[in-house]
């Protein structure tokens, strides 16, 4: 995502906890030795690490934005946090005359490469159109939602979908195998009808290949999916399915899979069935 800002002529100060890629340095990136100094230098400052403890650390910890935060500026968050925490964390922006955008992303590694993420938002949408040609560079379908806080309510029900649609495709492939179909041919076949989506035609082929490689991490969607049950607890819903989803998740990790794919559910409902997809009935 920074490499498509660095290549459409932004200038970029980076700075990340893990290292700098080479790569995006070589572009033309400006390392930075603290999330403090990087606020100093740039107008528009963008979030994107894992989880709502790693959001509040980059900007109220030691040498965080907040530390040099000048009036005018804009803190752009593209994680995916809680939608309670997020609208504390943009009062407390905002108090020191900046704005703040939530915006998190769905796509994966593929879309942020291929710069075709979906980008959700929350905020004011002057503040949103000023940073809406940044957003350009790093995805195709950007949508203002609503205030702040409404892209991260967006990404959570994204999340919900995608996690039961795995669980879906999982259960329909393991059906199919274990009756004695060719689990890929099904798949085809249902690539052509109602049934067709982006989970089919990706994941899908990920569980009969066992291509269970990440991706996106089971423990990543394992996070979102507390962040969409916390939320509903709030709000006083019950998500059964969005639970059961979330279980099996579970015992992935519990088998060591928190690292997996989260299309690597469909190994949760194999053990269960004591048969894996592809395996001769």
């Amino acid at each position: 995502m920074a490499g498509h800002l660095i290549a459409a002529g932004y200038t970029t100060y980076l700075h990340s906890v893990g290292g700098l890629p080479d790569t995006l340095l070589q572009a033309g990136g400006i390392a930075c030795k603290t999330s403090a100094e990087v606020a100093a230098q740039a107008d528009i400052v963008i979030l994107m690490v894992p989880d709502t403890p790693h959001v509040e650390a980059v900007l109220f910890g030691e040498n965080g934005v907040a530390d040099t935060l000048a009036s005018g500026k804009v803190v752009v968050d593209m994680s995916s946090i809680s939608p309670v925490a997020t609208k504390e964390f943009a009062k407390k922006i905002e108090a020191l005359g900046a704005d703040y955008v939530d915006a998190p992303v769905s796509g994966g590694d593929v879309g942020a490469k291929a710069a075709s993420l979906t980008i959700m938002c929350g905020g004011k949408e002057s503040v949103f159109e000023r940073v809406r040609p940044l957003f350009e560079k790093m995805g195709k379908n950007i949508t203002l939602v609503g205030d702040v806080g409404a892209g991260q309510i967006t990404k959570v029900a994204n999340q919900i979908i995608v996690a039961l649609t795995i669980e879906a495709v999982g259960e329909a492939l393991l059906l199919a195998s274990k009756a004695g179909a060719d689990p890929a041919r099904v798949r085809q076949a249902l690539m052509g009808g109602f049934a067709n989506s982006r989970i089919l035609e990706v994941h899908g082929e990920r569980m009969i290949k066992r291509n269970f490689a990440p991706g996106f991490r089971i423990a990543l969607h394992q996070k979102d999916l507390n962040l969409a049950l916390s939320t509903a607890r709030a709000l006083g819903l019950s998500l059964t399915n969005t639970a059961t989803a979330q279980e099996l998740f579970n015992a992935c990790a519990s088998h060591g899979g928190e690292a997996w794919d989260h299309s690597g559910m469909v190994r949760a409902l194999e053990l269960m069935a004591n048969f894996e997809i592809g395996q001769s009935a």
